[in-house]
């Protein structure tokens, strides 16, 4: 989906108090020893692929101080277009240069090093914008949303479908019984579209002078580089990524999400799947089922997640006909109420329709209940700009909840086996070797603790 962000122009600071005409509050500006007139600071790390244009949209709201990335050519194309920024290959030598001159970041890295660049910069006071999933483990998704309530930063995961004005109306009609109490849900991705299910591979080329490898890996452990590991592909791999699962999930099942408080569930369940290979890669498909007890007077009900698209074995798609006759996307959602159900036709519930139609032809949307967004990242900067961390629908708060939840079909996927979860005590009750991939070890220089 293309992202509507209406650009505004406006600076982000950590002091409190709004922003004015787009720069840094007079008492924070002379704080610093900053002339009021000066825009907000931007370091921008990983700015290729998706950090591309979560780049240049922080480049229409302020000022692109530094730049980040692993990649020289990624990263001398950006310098480009931002001439004045500093160029860094190791986002922690960026933020001890540059710490005290840097407002907010973005980070767009490869999932496993969501966390050790997120945190270290939010324990600076920093603001953080930080693509979905939130992190590659539970543990950081707990640290994370700790972090910036302690910190009281402004902050959002790039899941962008949830300022589309269709995904609010989506939770709106969930959460006001359109479709009565939901006990069931479906939810199927058509990834991965990157190569998985495959063995890791033998060669151990060297390293191009354009990569520096050394960060790239960053929290991950010490491996030989191979061009397997790089651009979109890294998503595959355990040690880089999360998987089908944790590349969609947090878009697919927003809406649902939000709209029914799909936190802390009971327990998760692999109920099939292709298998991880070599310790290494994800598998090809998956049929994972998430079990959610009562949850603030809310039914309990299942959720079956299912990917790896024409992969899946035939007999497997069963949900099939519980949408009325209704052609199936590639990617969507499905909430069975006793009343009818939500059929979402795109990743992110904003393209909806309730079944059967018939029944519904003449439904009345209920009244409008949560904001209308200026755009994903222009929400973020507002409510910054009005001191309101919740402000922006998708901080951390909340993110790291729904990434916990996401996560938790990945540790089951490693794990083998069905995960009884305890989620105040962060443990699985029934399967002590699932902490490995709960937590996890950091490389030297790089932990967040």
């Amino acid at each position: 989906m293309k992202r509507r962000d209406f650009l505004t122009r406006a600076a982000l600071a950590g002091a409190a108090g709004p922003f004015v005409g787009g720069t840094l509050p007079s008492v924070a500006a002379a704080a610093q020893g900053r002339s009021p007139n000066e825009k907000v600071r931007f370091a921008c790390i990983g700015v290729g692929g998706k950090g591309d244009s979560d780049t240049n949209d922080a480049g229409a709201h302020g000022e692109i101080v530094a730049l980040c990335d692993i990649d020289a050519h990624t990263l001398d194309k950006m310098g480009e277009k931002f001439p004045k920024a500093k160029k860094y290959y190791d986002y922690r030598k960026m933020l001890e240069e540059l710490g005290g001159k840097i407002d907010a970041v973005t980070v767009s890295t490869p999932d496993h090093t969501h966390a050790p660049a997120s945190v270290m910069a939010m324990k600076m006071g920093k603001h953080c914008f930080c693509q979905k999933p939130l992190t590659w483990s539970i543990e950081e998704a707990r640290l994370m949303r700790t972090l910036a309530a302690e910190k009281k930063l402004c902050t959002q995961m790039g899941n962008q479908g949830t300022a589309d004005h269709g995904f609010r109306q989506g939770v709106e009609v969930i959460r006001s019984g359109g479709i009565g109490t939901v006990k069931e849900i479906h939810v199927w991705t058509n990834r991965p579209i990157w190569p998985q299910g495959i063995a890791r591979p033998k060669e151990t080329p060297g390293v191009p002078n354009h990569i520096h490898w050394y960060e790239f890996l960053g929290a991950a452990p010490d491996q030989p580089y191979h061009p397997a590991y790089g651009a979109f592909n890294w998503r595959g791999w355990l040690d880089f990524g999360t998987g089908a699962l944790g590349d969609m999930a947090c878009h697919t099942i927003n809406v649902a999400a939000m709209a029914l408080e799909l936190f802390d569930p009971e327990s998760v369940e692999v109920l099939d799947t292709s298998g991880i290979v070599d310790h290494a890669s994800y598998p090809a498909w998956s049929i994972i089922r998430t079990h959610f007890g009562a949850r603030n007077g809310r039914a309990p009900l299942t959720m079956t997640w299912y990917d790896g698209g024409d992969k899946l074995p035939e007999s497997k798609k069963a949900f099939r006909e519980l949408v009325y006759g209704e052609k199936l996307p590639d990617s969507g959602l499905l909430l069975v109420g006793d009343k009818g159900s939500f059929f979402s036709q795109n990743d992110y519930g904003a393209e909806h329709v309730l079944l059967p139609r018939d029944k519904y032809k003449d439904y009345k949307k209920p009244d409008v209940k949560l904001p209308r967004s200026p755009g994903h990242f222009t929400e973020w900067v507002e409510a910054i700009k009005t001191n309101d961390p919740k402000k922006a629908l998708s901080n951390f708060e909340y993110a790291g909840r729904l990434t916990e939840t996401v996560l938790l079909g990945v540790v089951a996927l490693k794990a083998g086996k069905t995960i009884e979860w305890d989620a105040p005590a962060m443990k699985a009750k029934n399967c002590p070797e699932a902490d490995q991939f709960i937590k996890r070890n950091y490389r030297a220089g790089f932990s967040i603790h």
